[in-house]
C-alpha cells in the first residue's frame, strides 16, 4: 500500500514563507513524478508545481519566481518552498504522486489528504 503524508501547512502573513513536505511510503517500484496542487474555495483544483524523477520541473504561471519544488529521492519526498506568499495563495494544498507500485506493477496516481495554507493579515 502506498500513502502520501503532507506537512508544513499553516498560517502566514503576506510576504511570508512556508515550506511544504510530502513523503510517499509503501512498496514503490518507481516514481514518475510528484507535485503539488491546490484548491481554493469555489475554485477548481489547479496545478502548482511538479517535478519528474529526472528533475524536470513545471510551475503554474502564478507561482513562478516565488515557489520552488525539489525532491529527496532517498525519502521518496517532494518539497515546496513558498516565498513571497500572497492572500490569493490561500488554499488546501494536495501532494500528488504518479508512481508504479511494486506489488501491483500498475501505474497509479495517489493523493495526500491535503494541508491548509492561509495567507492573511
Amino acid at each position: 500500500q502506498v500513502q502520501l503524508v503532507e506537512s508544513g501547512g499553516g498560517s502566514v502573513q503576506p510576504g511570508g514563507s512556508l515550506r511544504l513536505s510530502c513523503a510517499a511510503s509503501g512498496s514503490i517500484l518507481s516514481i514518475n513524478s510528484m507535485g503539488w496542487y491546490r484548491q481554493a474555495p469555489g475554485k477548481q483544483r489547479e496545478l502548482v508545481a511538479t517535478i519528474t524523477s529526472g528533475g524536470s520541473t513545471n510551475y503554474a504561471d502564478s507561482v513562478k519566481g516565488r515557489f520552488a519544488i525539489s525532491k529527496v529521492n532517498a525519502k521518496n519526498a517532494v518539497l515546496l518552498q513558498m516565498n513571497s506568499l500572497r492572500p490569493e495563495d490561500t488554499a488546501v494544498y494536495y501532494c500528488n504522486a504518479d508512481l508504479v507500485g511494486f506489488k501491483t506493477l500498475d501505474k497509479q496516481v495517489y493523493w495526500g489528504q491535503g494541508t491548509q495554507v492561509t495567507v492573511s493579515s
